[in-house]
């Protein structure tokens, strides 16, 4: 397959003074941003775990030492690790210092199939005193939809929520450049710009505004 590849593409050499360069380059540029965007969010995702705690020892931690004050209702907390605590969750109570009679972790896997059946899409774990883990899995063609998702928690899991009793709380991320880069500084000045503009949370999961409280921080990359 090679060979016919660059048979192809020595062919068509001839045709690159003639405006054969300009999709090459539209194309040059669209791998680059999506090699930056991947690569800023592997970068992302590594600060945001250093310093994470462990779900399991902050779930211990508050059977053995119980102080924080529990409030009515449910938070639903979206992580992209299921194995750590949300960095909101931690401002949360840094701030208010209070916790939700139910705090469920939220997080939302793409795979690498196009449809993900219903009957697969999610899994909930009872973990301890109202902490719940909800795993959603959607194909990659497919649109998250997280108020589907909470319908099915109940039909498939009995795990009911109201909407209007249910605070999703999200982290929000100032990104900024850093004095020791892991990528060119261009290329991290570009991946700020790029989540910038990137869909809010709250449109691309398709959660009610009125229901989200953000919680912001600032990360170096």
């Amino acid at each position: 397959m090679l060979a016919v590849d660059l048979a192809f593409f020595a062919a068509n050499l001839m045709k690159f003074g003639h405006g054969g360069w300009f999709p090459l380059l539209v194309g040059a540029g669209m791998l680059l941003l999506m090699g930056t965007w991947r690569k800023g969010r592997a970068i992302l995702d590594r600060r945001l775990a250093e310093g994470a705690i462990p779900l399991p020892n902050f779930l211990e931690q508050q059977k053995v030492n119980p102080s924080v004050i529990r409030v009515d209702g449910t938070a639903i907390y979206m992580t992209g690790n299921s194995q750590t605590v949300p960095l909101a969750l931690l401002h949360n109570l840094k701030h208010n210092k209070v916790l939700h009679r139910r705090v469920v972790f939220m997080t939302v896997t793409v795979e690498d199939i196009p449809r993900v059946h219903g009957r697969d899409r999610l899994t909930v774990e009872n973990l301890s005193d109202g902490f719940y883990r909800i795993s959603v899995r959607y194909g990659f063609i497919q649109e998250p939809d997280i108020p589907k998702v909470l319908r099915l928690c109940k039909a498939l899991h009995g795990l009911e929520f109201d909407m209007m009793d249910t605070t999703f709380f999200l982290g929000h991320e100032t990104l900024a450049p850093s004095a020791h880069h892991d990528m060119p500084e261009w290329r991290e000045r570009l991946f700020v710009v790029m989540s910038r503009n990137a869909v809010p949370a709250t449109e691309f999961f398709h959660i009610p505004p009125g229901r989200v409280v953000e919680l912001g921080s600032q990360i170096r990359l």
